[in-house]
């Protein structure tokens, strides 16, 4: 979806924003965003890292019932 913007896509955007927020709340409205995105990553490793602990385990227990 964003490869087909383009640098100039880009630019405009950015005016537009500059426009709407202001140079004071750019920043801040950039900020927030990182740290969602930050907060997103961390909860889809955890989410993912429980999902491939269940799973080890459900293998485990499949390997020793066939013993």
């Amino acid at each position: 979806m964003l490869s087909n913007i383009g640098i100039p896509g880009l630019i405009l955007i950015l005016i537009i924003a500059l426009i709407v927020f202001g140079p004071k709340k750019l920043p801040e409205i950039g900020k927030a965003a990182g740290q969602t995105l930050r907060e997103f990553k961390k909860s889809t490793k955890e989410l993912t890292s429980d999902v491939v602990e269940e799973f080890d385990e459900i293998k485990e227990e499949v390997k020793s019932l066939k013993k």
